[in-house]
């Protein structure tokens, strides 16, 4: 059913969206609203059927002062190397974004399975990183010992030490070359990739700024290249050449940073007046999605944003004993 922009936004951005919306088509010519959900930014987005076309457009709602003031000018730049879906219009000063609409199909049905979707992966974080560098916004290793720190305050005292003495070690070894960094979208997990049916996207670009090359592949191998065959032709796609063991033992450091990264945004979602956490125990994964699928953890929920932390936490756990030592 359609509905009225108007109806989904606070009225004092009702003329920034006007604006918008006439700047790209005929608001006559509007055939259909529809809100459009399942994001986590906080944004408000909702698709318009205009001209036989199909247009998102995003609405910063709420700014928090945290926010990325570089979003736009890497969501331009994605969109201009085919990263990103074709971007319309951007008002920076409003929080306004008109874009194509993706209609997205399921990424287990990217043809040929898991190995060509990682493949077809690889290339796309190629492709972004070999446009013009986003511009410079923080240092990922400063983040995520910030997200640690605010996550050991909500466990039990001393219950994450390990994983502090880890994250030192990791710190300390790892070599980080800002003059070697990237463009990075910094989120693309499942959510934030699209399939067309004939090709990938990449969406929602509020984390995105300059960063190492290895974390965008990092987050990509944890989260849709499920064998190890398909983590080599993501890294292979990517890299051009077969992953060696000094390419995986960074990566993994890399991974374990993105772990805790991901532990520490969930937890930081979850209100300060939670009890705090006493325990450590994790879900497997196949815990984790029969819960789901039975309805006894509910997706948005906060003891399921604390079972997925937990999960990160146990990952990274499990993967800093390769990090040791790393090698540029």
């Amino acid at each position: 059913m359609s509905t009225s922009w108007q109806s989904l936004i606070p009225e004092h951005l009702h003329a920034a969206v006007h604006a918008a919306l006439s700047a790209v088509l005929d608001e006559r010519h509007i055939e259909g609203v529809e809100p459009v959900t399942g994001g986590v930014s906080g944004a408000t987005t909702f698709r318009v059927e205009a001209r036989k076309s199909s247009f998102l457009v995003r609405v910063e709602s709420v700014r928090s002062p945290f926010r990325n003031p570089h979003q736009y000018t890497c969501m331009r730049i994605a969109a201009e190397a085919g990263v990103a879906p074709a971007l319309h219009y951007v008002d920076d000063q409003a929080g306004v974004a008109i874009m194509d609409f993706i209609k997205a199909r399921p990424l287990y049905s990217y043809p040929g399975g898991s190995l060509e979707l990682a493949r077809a992966l690889g290339s796309l974080t190629a492709r972004l990183q070999a446009t013009a560098a986003f511009p410079l916004l923080l240092d990922y290793r400063a983040v995520v010992r910030r997200l640690a720190e605010r996550l050991q305050a909500r466990f039990a005292p001393g219950l994450l030490d390990p994983h502090m003495a880890a994250l030192e070690r990791i710190c300390t070894s790892l070599p980080w070359d800002d003059s070697r960094h990237v463009s990075s979208h910094n989120d693309p997990n499942p959510r934030n990739v699209l399939f067309d049916g004939e090709r990938l996207w990449l969406i929602d670009w509020e984390t995105a700024y300059r960063n190492d090359p290895l974390v965008d592949v990092a987050i990509l191998v944890d989260n849709l290249a499920p064998t190890h065959e398909a983590q080599d032709a993501l890294i292979e796609s990517w890299s051009g050449r077969a992953s060696d063991a000094a390419l995986r033992q960074r990566l993994d450091a890399v991974r374990a940073l993105t772990r805790l990264y991901y532990a520490g945004l969930l937890m930081v979602t979850i209100a300060t007046a939670a009890p705090i956490i006493g325990d450590l125990s994790a879900l497997t994964q196949d815990e984790f999605t029969r819960r789901i699928r039975d309805g006894s953890l509910q997706a948005a929920a906060p003891e399921t944003r604390i079972e997925l932390a937990k999960m990160c936490l146990a990952g990274f756990l499990a993967i800093q004993g390769s990090c040791q030592t790393t090698t540029p």
